[in-house]
């Protein structure tokens, strides 16, 4: 469904020879994908070599950016998910059409959504936004990871996954809406916020997010629906 959704399906491109500058640099990685995950534990399993022609081969298709350690576990989520090409493209869709910018070697990508979540928290969830500024805490310090990620390392494997179908579906407003939701999971009620008192402890709760939840599925609900009522706005506006 997601090729589908994403446009992958419609792109054609002529093979050509791998680009090998950035072969190194990603075989560093490719075993710290999800490395308990059956798919990917062995170097000489399908899964690995997979991923090292994906990541290798967007090195070639786009020069101009090359290698992002943070498209490793999205590529990772894609094979889990479909076949090796299917998966390039894909991240070829996620990196030009869905994130432009985020995986450029500057990143001005993420730096301006980073900036979006800002205004997007103090409008949803102020009292912890508030926190955040009284703790000298931007949200390019903790969520950056978050958003280029696309939460593959964050949100338990179930959850993610309708997490990325809305993401297919709506785009980056739903990254938004997630990040709005792990902050109030972490940050949301007085007691959570003393308990973090100072910069390094606040940090601490929101890197450490996963292990701060375990069922999403109300939240999930909530971020259902409000994908469904902006994406319908935005199609009949």
């Amino acid at each position: 469904g997601w090729p589908l959704l994403c446009g992958a399906k419609d792109r054609k491109e002529k093979s050509q020879e791998l680009y090998k500058g950035w072969t190194d640099i990603i075989k560093r990685d490719t075993d710290r994908q999800f490395p308990f995950h059956e798919m990917f534990q062995s170097k000489d399993g399908h899964g690995q070599k997979d991923l090292l022609e994906v990541l290798k081969a967007y090195t070639q298709y786009r020069p101009d950016e090359g290698y992002c350690q943070a498209q490793g576990p999205v590529a990772a989520v894609l094979l889990m998910n479909m076949p090796a090409e299917e998966a390039f493209w894909c991240l070829a869709q996620i990196s030009e059409l869905y994130l432009p910018g985020y995986y450029s070697p500057l990143l001005e990508g993420v730096l301006f959504d980073a900036a979006v979540l800002s205004s997007v928290l103090k409008k949803q969830c102020p009292a912890a936004h508030k926190h955040l500024q009284n703790q000298g805490v931007e949200p390019l310090m903790f969520a950056t990871d978050w958003l280029m990620c696309l939460y593959s390392r964050h949100l338990p494997f179930d959850t993610l996954l309708r997490v990325w179908d809305l993401f297919f579906c709506c785009g980056v407003r739903v990254l938004f809406q997630v990040a709005v939701v792990l902050v109030r999971r972490c940050l949301g009620e007085g007691r959570l916020r003393k308990e973090c008192d100072g910069q390094m402890e606040t940090l601490e709760r929101l890197r450490g997010v996963k292990h701060e939840h375990k069922n999403l599925k109300t939240e999930y609900l909530k971020i259902f629906k409000y994908c469904l009522t902006s994406f319908f706005s935005c199609e009949l506006g």
